[in-house]
């Protein structure tokens, strides 16, 4: 068997055993979601769909739409949403993010969703080891997808006010606010990732509004270990 099926929180996943499979940080990116209601949500750069069905579960009225270019992952993602009876209300498309209009997919409705998610790439090209599986490779290098490919896809489908919200590299923080405001992607909220007390961030959460206004709040940070490397209260209940 080339899968395994794991559990977290209230979700059933299958994941290729040796191709991608999920990080702490698609958890992270969930929990950074603080909308109050949501009716529709897209998820780009879906990989087996995690981020999408913790999301189906939180807002139980909201349709969902996973976005994701690899094959494999796409199959996965359709398993996944089976395997949770969430067909009614998420659906997986295969699609380019970069050809920001999807024009080979179903979808039709632009300026329209109120929260889009991201757990992209951050890693650029001739940067780092790149995985010799080719789901991880693309996942985490920017093999197929650029920064502003993203930004400019979220903004697509985004209606006025909408929200985008992602985790990215804190190297790349600047770049990643100017393509935010370049689009009218107003950055309103960060959140520093660090492993524990002593070490520097790791991970930046980061949430923008489409057409907001300019203003900014920093949160606390989120620590993911003690001092005896194990989970803090806030990961534990996290997971």
């Amino acid at each position: 068997m080339n899968f395994t099926l794991d559990t977290i929180r209230d979700i059933k996943l299958y994941q290729n055993k040796k191709g991608y499979r999920f990080s702490v940080d698609a958890l992270l990116l969930y929990s950074f979601v603080n909308l109050r209601r949501a009716e529709k949500i897209a998820d780009l750069g879906a990989g087996s769909g995690i981020v999408g069905l913790l999301l189906a579960k939180q807002y139980t009225e909201a349709e969902i739409t996973l976005i994701e270019l690899q094959e494999s992952l796409v199959e996965l993602a359709r398993r996944n949403i089976v395997l949770n009876n969430l067909e009614r209300r998420v659906k997986v498309i295969k699609a380019d993010v970069k050809y920001h209009r999807f024009t080979d997919s179903p979808i039709h409705r632009f300026n329209d969703y109120d929260l889009v998610v991201s757990n992209p790439p951050f890693r650029r090209q001739k940067t780092g080891l790149i995985s010799p599986t080719g789901e991880k490779a693309v996942a985490r290098h920017e093999i197929e997808l650029k920064l502003t490919d993203l930004i400019q896809a979220s903004c697509s489908l985004l209606r006025s006010k909408g929200r985008f919200c992602m985790i990215y590299h804190p190297s790349r923080l600047v770049e990643l606010i100017y393509a935010l405001r370049e689009k009218h992607m107003e950055p309103k909220r960060l959140r520093f990732v660090h492993s524990n007390l002593m070490t520097e961030a790791k991970m930046v959460l980061v949430e923008a509004i489409k057409d907001g206004r300019t203003e900014m709040k920093i949160e606390n940070p989120l620590y993911i270990y003690k001092e005896d490397r194990t989970y803090t209260d806030e990961m534990k209940a996290l997971y």
